[in-house]
């Protein structure tokens, strides 16, 4: 299993993911397989809400919870009825798909931070990225490359000027100096970093890194990032649930997230199929076979 610190490829594969996935037993009842909070979707990207909630229902959870505008909350159950609407009950969290970290309202900032004010460890992407920092808890921020800079900004390692920031060409030079500039934002940060792409390299604070190529080219589409996330925190609240808080460690959530990004890749290749055009919808209905496949 991948988890060294030093200079090689560590590539996390199906039965890395299946020494974290968890299957219920006759015991599990909907609170003790994991209940998950999403704060995500705005009226300008509604479909985000949606996606990751479908991601987290398909990725193994018993409870999910949704926060959001009351314009988005219709889709939401009207693709998902058994969502509960509003804060409650959480073992994990996931902030701020579909929400625009340049133009988000004060309130929603304040939302954001309040769930950020919380032990319990969270899933952060899109619009929340810029605030990772103030998260009490442990935590995996998700950006692709472009957003990488809205993690780094806040803790003095680029500048807001796309003109002058290095980073692009240092994620542009090659493999290894793309997981060097993984590791290092870990280390900055203070929590779990995993940088979307073709090969999508995940890194904690410790040392401790993998890279997933488990996915296709067709992954390349609005949303799927969303249902990635929602996954995300499926699986981190099913993992950690009824553990208290304090007893988590960030280093337990570089393996939670590597395993989602191998779920989410594998989705996408069994959506693909014989190599067809897929939306973000069609991977997160292909979630529980790729679960299926993991664990068999």
């Amino acid at each position: 299993m991948p988890g060294g610190s030093g200079w090689h490829d560590d590539q996390w594969m199906a039965e890395d993911a299946a020494s974290v996935l968890r299957v219920p037993t006759r015991d599990d009842h909907k609170y003790s397989r994991g209940s998950v909070v999403l704060l995500t979707g705005s009226p300008a990207y509604p479909g985000a809400a949606v996606l990751s909630v479908e991601g987290a229902w398909r990725a193994g959870i018993g409870m999910v919870r949704w926060i959001g505008d009351d314009e988005v909350a219709p889709l939401v159950m009207q693709r998902r009825p058994e969502t509960v609407r509003g804060g409650g009950r959480l073992d994990a969290a996931v902030v701020g798909s579909g929400i625009d970290g340049r133009t988000r309202t004060d309130e929603t900032t304040r939302m954001i931070t309040s769930m950020f004010a919380s032990p319990a460890p969270i899933v952060i992407d899109a619009g929340a990225l810029d605030l990772a920092a103030r998260a009490q808890g442990p935590f995996i921020v998700t950006p692709h490359d472009r957003e990488l800079r809205e993690v780094r900004i806040p803790l003095g390692l680029g500048v807001d000027d796309i003109d002058v920031d290095p980073l692009q060409t240092r994620l542009d030079s090659g493999f290894r100096e793309r997981v060097l500039v993984v590791r290092e934002t870990a280390v900055a940060v203070g929590g779990v970093v995993l940088l979307k792409g073709a090969d999508t390299i995940v890194a904690t604070p410790g040392g401790w890194w993998t890279v997933v190529r488990e996915g296709t080219p067709w992954l390349a589409t609005a949303g799927t990032g969303d249902v990635l996330a929602g996954a995300m925190g499926a699986i981190l609240a099913s993992t950690v649930a009824g553990r208290p808080t304090y007893e988590i460690d960030v280093e337990e959530l570089g393996p939670i997230a590597a395993t989602a990004a191998w779920l989410h890749g594998a989705a996408a290749r069994l959506a693909v199929g014989p190599g067809r055009p897929i939306t973000a919808l069609d991977v997160a209905e292909r979630l529980p076979d790729a679960f299926a496949e993991a664990v068999a």
